[in-house]
């Protein structure tokens, strides 16, 4: 089986498998599963199971297993480059020379040490990212709807309103789920005091792209760190969306990444061999 099969490349040939790997392409809904008369396990390099039917899959006796803690070291730095790279307009200032324009005092930045940072969802990523501002001595502050008594020396467990309240910086690392559709939206943006960074380094439907478009317009957030987007085939795009996309891409305070902030090098290696781990615990292989 080839990196580039297609859906229905994929249903035509599933029967014959006792064990799927996917990342993030494909959907593994209730017409792949049913077409999968052998298989015994789904596995997902990385986090995020919203693209696997695990209930139906479950009721199929088909186990699922993610790999989460392969790549949070990944998402994690990206998360930080982008915090750094906008304090600093470390993009907009490089572009600007590129074009023979050579500007100082517009481009004076900030610093991330003695700031606040607000993280909403304390799992891998969360977690890890805590651990990589440590050295900056900022205040972290943090929020798991799911996840309780978790402070420590680097981190302080609060309640969203605080974190709406203080933070200098926010940013989401929450699983795409029915609750978390469109977590981001207008009230979100609203509740913000200290007009943020905001940094999405999660899944793009977390986040109602025309909330964080009125955000930024209305000065709610002073800038975006987003690595994934509502949709992410941009050769599918309407016209609306196009629109969309130039309304953030266009602003100097605002960087897109292509959904690169876990695909390293090192993190397909490190979730590969998560995943095998737990397939081998399991009795899978």
């Amino acid at each position: 089986m080839h990196e580039s099969i297609h859906y229905e490349e994929l249903k035509s040939v599933i029967a014959q498998y006792q064990g799927l790997i996917v990342s993030t392409r494909l959907n593994i809904d209730s017409t792949i599963i049913d077409a999968a008369k052998e298989l015994r396990w789904i596995g997902r390099l990385g986090s995020g199971m919203e693209i696997i039917d695990t209930e139906y899959a479950a009721s199929k006796s088909i186990s699922c297993f993610s790999s989460p803690e392969g790549n949070c070291d990944a998402v994690a730095e990206h998360a930080l480059g982008l915090v750094l790279s906008l304090f600093h307009r470390v993009v907009i200032s490089s572009q600007q020379v590129k074009n023979g324009i050579w500007l100082r005092e517009p481009n004076r930045g900030k610093e991330l040490t003695g700031k606040t940072v607000g993280i909403i969802g304390y799992g891998h990523t969360g977690s890890r990212f805590a651990k990589l501002l440590a050295p900056f001595q900022v205040n972290v502050l943090a929020y798991d709807k799911y996840k309780k008594g978790f402070s420590s020396s680097l981190v302080r467990e609060v309640e969203l309103t605080e974190i709406f309240e203080l933070s200098d910086v926010v940013s989401l690392h929450v699983p795409l789920t029915e609750a978390t559709y469109h977590y981001a939206d207008q009230q979100f943006f609203r509740a913000l005091k200290r007009q943020p960074l905001f940094i999405n380094t999660s899944r793009g439907k977390v986040v109602d792209t025309d909330a964080l478009i009125v955000a930024l317009d209305e000065g709610r957030i002073s800038g975006a760190g987003i690595d994934v987007l509502e949709n992410e085939d941009l050769a599918s795009y309407t016209a609306d969306e196009n629109v969309r996309l130039h309304s953030l891409t266009d602003r100097d305070q605002v960087i897109v990444t292509p959904h690169i902030a876990g695909y390293t090098q090192e993190a397909l290696f490190k979730m590969s061999d998560m995943l095998v781990q737990k397939l081998e615990t399991a009795g899978m292989l």
